[in-house]
């Protein structure tokens, strides 16, 4: 019996190297080329009317009819039209990637429902007696109001965007100035800002970084971003940055010197909405509140004002 049992553990490590052997050879690395005419082996045949309708619907219908717009109200645009919606559509931040052409269409096909719209529903009126000019009227109406609809919509993406790089400035240039002071160099510094910070600033941030690797000039990548947000203290710090590169000045100076500016004029902003925040208060105050204690208040004396003055009965007839 006991010479079985080297046999037995020699059994046992056959096996268990057998296994780890089928374990590897099992789990070997599958070539990829091999793998893709594999699937593309597999994969049934789509005819061209099959891959267009996995696309959405909206996407089927209203985008070839804005292309087709956009491009006829492309050759009607002129250039200073061109060059203001290039423009406003950078300060929004390219929403959706949209391009001239886009804007042009989707202005194009505003006023199409627009027109379509207000005659739909004031061709119901026209029925009961309103004239067909008043309709026409209505139409022209409702094609101008179709038109311009999108540039509220623009131009309320350009307000939030700008408002976020204000409220984001503070702390990135806080962040920026602790990794110059650290000894990181400017662009260091603003990448690790673009790291650890998301939001509209970092991605101009971003954007001018990228720019500066391809080999333009630091200076022309954030002299670009001003006219992409148009916001103040972002324009003031650019132009203290690129004035203090080209004097040669310190640049943690210059950063410690801004930082500590946009901190006061942050604080100067709170205490400006706190001093409007009682104005704005009264207007829910008078409209909402006060009428209901009015009620509370007047209500039991004006009802027995009422009963005091009402007669106790009528004669008899």
């Amino acid at each position: 019996m006991p010479e079985l049992v080297p046999i037995l553990v020699a059994a046992a490590a056959a096996g268990a190297i057998l296994m780890i052997a089928l374990g590897l050879a099992g789990n070997a690395p599958v070539d990829p080329v091999q793998a893709r005419l594999t699937q593309l082996g597999t994969m049934q045949a789509k005819s061209l009317e099959e891959l267009e309708l996995q696309s959405p619907f909206l996407e089927r219908t209203l985008r070839p009819i804005a292309a087709g717009l956009s491009s006829r109200m492309s050759r009607v645009a002129s250039s200073s039209f061109r060059e203001k919606a290039e423009k406003r559509l950078a300060l929004a931040g390219n929403p959706g990637n949209l391009r001239v052409a886009d804007w042009l269409g989707i202005k194009a096909v505003g006023a199409i429902v627009g027109a379509l719209l207000f005659i739909f529903l004031f061709g119901v009126v026209g029925v009961l007696g309103l004239p067909p000019i008043l309709r026409i009227l209505m139409g022209a109406v409702g094609l101008m109001f179709g038109y311009t609809i999108p540039e509220f919509w623009l131009g309320g993406r350009v307000k939030k965007r700008q408002h976020a790089i204000l409220l984001q400035i503070p702390d990135a240039l806080d962040l920026l100035t602790i990794s110059v002071r650290a000894g990181l160099g400017f662009d260091g510094a603003l990448a690790k800002v673009v790291e650890k910070i998301n939001g509209p600033l970092t991605d101009e941030f971003r954007r001018a970084l990228a720019e500066v690797r391809v080999g333009k000039p630091r200076r022309d990548a954030l002299r670009d971003i001003v006219p992409r947000t148009e916001v103040a203290p972002l324009t003031n710090f650019i132009g203290a940055i690129i004035q203090a590169e080209q004097l040669g000045v310190s640049i943690s100076k210059v950063l410690q010197v801004q930082s500590e500016q946009l901190r006061i004029e942050r604080r100067q902003r709170a205490e400006e909405m706190a001093a409007k925040a009682p104005i704005k208060m009264l207007f829910p105050l008078v409209g909402c509140i006060f009428p209901s204690l009015f009620i509370i208040i007047l209500g039991p004396a004006i009802i027995l004002i009422m009963q005091n003055l009402t007669p106790s009965g009528g004669a008899p007839q």
